[in-house]
């Protein structure tokens, strides 16, 4: 599964996909890669709200621990089974949006990787259906769940972001662990509904999507 996302968008734009209010001076990074800062919608007190966090939930190890290591981090849950998750994927409080406008797979041959991104045709900006929590001493974090992938997303990888339309919204962010389980294993999104966009930009160039620059710069 893709270790990077982005949303290439204004705040304005993403809180009324949404309709949730934007922390003030938010700033919308450039990429989101594992450890890296990201954005989420939650939902407190009745409102939905825009907010910073990062992407990957800290997994401290005895290892790192000796060696003074920051902890691992995991953004991704394919495993509802795991440990890890056990409190996170049951209690709705922690539900969150992950905005995305696309997310990226490494292409090609080993040690030439290259970006090849996804995007979803009929919404510009998508939910990627995620957990998120207030971690002690870290501060706001989040993972995004994942599924099998559709036709378009082989053979960069097997599995996919779960992916959600404006409808989906309201029972992900307070259904039941059944809910949850159902929005895992259900068909993903139509291939019809993807735009794939190979590059010859390498993995870690940070270079965006194509087509996404122009627009971005008249933010």
């Amino acid at each position: 599964m893709s270790r990077l996302h982005t949303v290439r968008s204004s705040v304005a734009e993403i809180a009324a996909a949404f309709g949730a209010e934007a922390a003030s001076g938010l700033t919308i990074p450039a990429e989101t890669i594992e450890g890296g800062p990201g954005l989420v919608v939650f939902e407190s007190g009745g409102r939905r709200l825009l907010r910073p966090a990062t992407w990957g939930f800290p997994r401290p190890s005895l290892e790192g621990a000796i060696r003074g290591d920051p902890p691992q981090r995991v953004g991704m849950v394919a495993d509802l089974t795991n440990r890890m998750w056990k409190r996170v994927v049951v209690d709705a409080r922690y539900r969150c949006l992950i905005p995305v406008t696309h997310f990226a797979n490494p292409d090609g041959a080993h040690g030439a990787r290259t970006r090849t991104w996804f995007s979803v045709k009929d919404r510009p900006i998508v939910a990627w259906a995620g957990f998120c929590q207030n971690v002690s001493g870290i501060g706001p974090v989040y993972a995004g769940m994942t599924m099998e992938a559709n036709a378009t997303i082989p053979p960069t990888n097997d599995r996919m972001p779960v992916l959600l339309d404006p409808a989906d919204h309201q029972q992900w962010l307070h259904g039941s662990i059944q809910d949850v389980i159902r929005f895992m294993y259900r068909a993903p999104f139509n291939a019809e509904r993807m735009k794939v966009d190979r590059t010859d930009d390498a993995w870690r160039s940070g270079a965006a999507p194509p087509g996404t620059e122009p627009q971005l710069a008249l933010l």
